[in-house]
Formats: structure tokens, C-alpha cells, sequence
């Protein structure tokens, strides 16, 4: 909408990815459960870096590469999640901002480092994921600017920054200045252990009404209803939101808007070289399709041409010129 600001304002973890290749006998050395993403404390952090491969350094947190996505697609952003003043901080304010991303919450100047994502490729292309949150779970309510949120079209929440207490009532804050702006709220599951500690509080949302646009893979839907039949259990969701939005890898994605069902195939490529950031891109590639009230069958292909682009070498940001596949593939201008 022309007189918004923001396309998106996003709320997440304010962590800087660290990438390394690995194998399958690494992870078995150190219980790391293939493909998961686990919580790990400042000194396994510590130690779990020393013993990685050599590393490529980026800032990162899901929400934050989705808007980096939403970005590179031309639309408008800021970013709300906290870091410490320190170096990693540094990195990650420096980064953020050099994607044309607003970024403007005060450093914070306690012991609490800045936090980091430790993600371990494997040769097939998945990753494991180790995060020591830090100060990202800090994020107070007084990082909340009413301003920003009132002049974004879309709020967009990162289910994994639900778990700590404090950045949770931030972003019951947001969604409630968002929901009298008359703003779309937007959520991510996230990941299936954060549906099992908040499933209630999930469920919640939904059932009064606060949630305008939610995303979800295969197995977080499932852990949100709490069964395996997955069409039985989109039918379920959908009937209590606008918009529903599920991905299911390589077998593409399906969208539900007022119980109209609408779906489009993975995008095939060479090589899955990682899968870092599939779905944080292709809620980008949907959101900034959302955001120019492009159709859903639109906005579907988007996230699909993002989400390929990303997975066809490592890291969670783009390598090629994003706007200019999609624009190409979809026949439509961006601008």
C-alpha cells in the first residue's frame, strides 16, 4: 500500500550464521541429530566452533534472512531483534543495513554475547543446526516502536523468538499495535520443538483471530494438530485464519485462502547443495508477492523460485539476481 513505509517488519533472533561442510560421522561423534535445530549453551557454542570445519560468516536468525530475502525482491523492510556490542553485533548491524534493511534497536551493553547459529552441512545438502541464542532472547518491549509497526503492511514474527518470556510479551505487544493499525500479522512456525514447548499459545493466536498469514512446514503442521494425516489437518487450521501456508520440500507447497486450496511444484534444480534457509526465502518470495497484492498462485511460484535459488549452493542468501528470475519466470515487473 503506497502510504506504508515498510512492505515488512519482521521481529526475530538477531544471531550470526556460521556455515561449515561436514559429514555424517561428525554429527554422530557429537549427538547431533541430522536436520535439527537444538538450543546449545555459550560454552558447547564455544567449543562445538573450535572444532568446525573452516567457517563462512554471515548475519542470519530466520526472520532476519527472509527480509534480506524480501529485499533483494525490491520491498521495503525494517528489522526489530537485539544485539550485544560486540563484535558479532558489529557484523550484524553492519550486514543488515547494507541490505537497504531499517535496523535501529540500541546495542545491548550487558555480558550476554551476541548470538550465533552453528549450522553443520551435511554431503546430501542438510543442515544441523546449534544455536546459542545469547542476548537475542533479551529483546525488551521497549524495542517496540508503535511508528514502525503502524507503517508496515505486513508484521512478520519468527516463531523460535516465542520461547524465551520476555521477547514473547514484546511480540504480544507488536501484534496488538499491529492489530488496531489495521496491519497483517504474519507467523512462522518455525520448528517442530517449538510447537511442542507452545502449541497452546499457538493455537491461541489462531483461534482469536490474530494471526492473518501463518507458515508452517510438513512437520510443524502435523505437531500443531497433533496428528499425521496432513490434508486432514490443513483443512483444520484453515478454517480458523485467512491464510494458511505450508511447504513440503521437494514436493513444493500449498496455500489455503478462505478454504481455496492452491499449489505449485519445487522448482527443479542441478544440485541441493544445502537447505539453509529454504523456508526463510520462500516466505520471502511469498510475502513480497502478498505485499503487491499479487494472487496467491503468484506469490506461490515466488517463494518456490526463491526458495531453489537458495538451496542450490550454501548459505541463506541469495547468490543470483532473485527479482530478475522471477520477474523473468512469472512475467511480471517488481519494481
Amino acid at each position: 500500500m503506497p502510504h506504508n513505509r515498510y512492505d515488512i517488519v519482521a521481529i526475530g533472533n538477531a544471531i550470526v550464521d556460521v556455515l561449515a561442510a561436514t559429514d555424517d560421522q561428525f554429527l554422530s561423534e557429537k549427538n547431533i541429530t541430522k536436520g535439527s535445530m537444538q538450543l546449545i549453551d555459550a560454552d558447547s557454542a564455544e567449543t562445538l566452533y573450535q572444532e568446525m570445519n573452516p567457517s563462512h560468516e554471515i548475519s542470519g536468525g530466520s526472520a532476519a534472512n527472509t527480509l534480506v530475502g524480501v529485499a533483494a525482491l525490491g520491498g521495503r523492510c525494517a528489522f526489530i531483534g537485539q544485539v550485544a556490542n560486540d563484535p558479532l553485533g558489529q557484523v550484524f548491524q553492519q550486514d543488515i543495513r547494507a541490505q537497504n534493511i531499517h535496523f535501529d534497536v540500541p546495542v545491548q551493553e550487558a555480558t550476554i554475547p551476541t548470538g550465533r547459529c552453528l549450522i553443520l552441512v551435511s554431503p546430501d545438502g542438510e543442515r544441523s543446526m546449534n544455536t546459542f541464542l545469547g542476548v537475542a532472547q533479551t529483546l525488551h518491549q521497549t524495542a517496540i516502536k508503535p511508528e514502525v509497526i503502524e507503517n508496515a503492511e505486513i508484521l512478520y514474527l519468527e516463531g523460535y523468538l516465542w520461547d524465551p518470556e520476555v521477547p514473547r510479551s514484546a511480540m504480544k505487544e507488536a501484534i496488538q499495535i499491529a492489530r488496531k493499525a489495521g496491519k497483517k500479522v504474519a507467523l512462522t512456525l518455525s520448528d517442530t520443538f517449538c510447537i511442542e514447548r507452545h502449541r497452546e499459545d499457538f493455537k491461541e493466536l489462531i483461534n482469536n483471530g490474530l494471526i492473518d498469514i501463518l507458515f508452517a512446514n510438513e512437520g510443524e503442521l502435523r505437531s500443531l494438530v497433533q496428528h499425521d494425516d496432513l490434508d486432514r489437518g490443513i483443512e483444520e487450521v484453515a478454517a480458523k485464519l485467512p491464510l494458511l501456508v505450508v511447504t513440503k520440500g521437494p514436493d513444493g507447497a500449498i496455500a489455503v485462502q478462505d478454504m481455496e486450496r492452491t499449489e505449485v511444484s519445487a522448482k527443479k534444480i542441478d544440485q541441493v547443495v544445502d537447505t539453509t534457509g529454504a523456508g526463510d526465502l520462500f516466505a520471502a518470495g511469498f510475502l513480497a508477492g502478498q505485499a503487491r497484492n499479487l494472487s496467491i498462485a503468484a506469490s506461490l511460484e515466488m517463494g518456490a523460485i526463491a526458495a531453489a535459488e537458495i538451496i542450490s549452493h550454501y548459505g541463506a542468501r541469495p547468490e543470483n539476481d532473485i527479482k530478475t528470475m522471477i520477474e523473468s519466470a512469472l512475467n511480471i515487473s517488481l519494481n
